[in-house]
């Protein structure tokens, strides 16, 4: 009897000390993620330097850095329209030190076949940053003087039109099938790594034509470099008035728009909800301010700052949009009710 007291003595007192220890781990633990952050966090730009995803990330960056009271490292990892960066954020651990700053190529990554990764099960979104739109452009010196010469050369000479993309699912791919679907058009597309390495190339003679962020083009335009022959939305911009809207001239349009690029800022869906607190927070400040506020007026971007369910909403209605756009011109490798990603018209 004596024994067994002792034993059960000891055993209690090894539970005691363990279960004091679980606690100190769990309260050193809350501590740790009160202090975030603690360290340099990754900004991981999924496209190439020059673009309109680089542009705005790292305009906002040094705000943010500001509300964080932490540095913002930014790199940019392209690739595979985009996946190789956007694998590369969701491998890391779900700490919060690692961000990826991206467009809205991950929405189509599923109905292309490229990556398995998505925005809606993987990330969460720390705040949708803006939308931008589409513009499809030449060279100043391009005998394309019109959105109808280009589109009736392409229809009357299929495949003569070097047409620049950043890949499938890129803006210019989606943008391309939707011309396709609707016009009968018909380039030869050669692939890109973003915005920027497209705009060194129709600088360069590389490419007849490209579609690019009005984000993105607006300088070279404003340069006298390129050309902008339309917008793709269902009226003209503030920023480019002078640029007619594609649905003056094609109307069968609307049925896709308003459509366009986007900016954003995602986490790995695991991330702790105290630190996605904290930099939804941090993030939407950032953006109230009034010199980036006036960045993306000059860039063309309509400011969104949106973030939680309204964020996730969005992505939604544009995955939505883009995957069955592409599917029905026949540019996607799988349908999206593979999926479970619904026609817009009926979400």
């Amino acid at each position: 009897m004596k024994r067994n007291f002792k034993f059960g003595g000891t055993t209690l007192l090894v539970s005691f000390l363990l279960l004091t220890a679980c606690n100190a781990s769990s309260e050193e633990a809350g501590q740790d993620m009160s202090d975030y952050p603690e360290k340099d966090i990754n900004g991981i730009i999924q496209w190439g330097e020059g673009g309109a995803t680089d542009n705005i990330s790292r305009t906002l960056a040094p705000l943010v850095e500001d509300e964080l009271g932490a540095s913002m490292v930014m790199q940019n990892i392209e690739g595979a329209t985009g996946a190789t960066g956007a694998q590369y954020v969701y491998d890391q651990p779900a700490e919060g030190y690692d961000l990826l700053f991206g467009a809205e190529n991950p929405n189509l990554y599923q109905v292309l076949g490229i990556s398995e990764r998505d925005y809606l099960t993987d990330f969460e979104p720390i705040t949708i940053i803006g939308q931008s739109y589409a513009g499809i452009v030449v060279r100043e010196g391009s005998d394309f003087e019109t959105l109808e010469d280009l589109i009736d050369y392409s229809v009357e000479n299929p495949g003569d039109i070097t047409m620049g993309t950043s890949g499938e699912g890129g803006l210019p791919h989606v943008a391309s099938a939707m011309l396709q679907a609707e016009l009968d058009t018909e380039f030869n597309q050669v692939p890109y790594d973003g915005d920027g390495p497209l705009a060194t190339a129709l600088l360069g003679n590389e490419i007849d034509a490209t579609i690019l962020a009005v984000s993105a083009a607006q300088e070279y335009v404003e340069a006298g470099d390129f050309r902008m022959l339309s917008v793709i939305h269902d009226e003209r911009l503030d920023s480019t008035p002078d640029t007619p809207a594609i649905t003056e001239k094609y109307p069968e349009f609307e049925q896709y728009l308003p459509w366009g690029p986007f900016q954003g800022v995602f986490a790995h869906t695991d991330t702790p909800d105290e630190i996605i607190n904290e930099l939804t927070q941090s993030f939407e400040n950032a953006q109230e301010h009034e010199e980036f506020q006036e960045t993306l007026e000059n860039l063309g971007v309509h400011p969104l700052n949106i973030n939680g369910e309204e964020a996730i909403e969005y992505l939604e209605q544009n995955r939505s949009t883009s995957s069955w756009m592409l599917y029905d011109a026949g540019a996607a490798e799988n349908s999206p009710e593979e999926f479970d990603i619904p026609r817009v018209d009926q979400q």
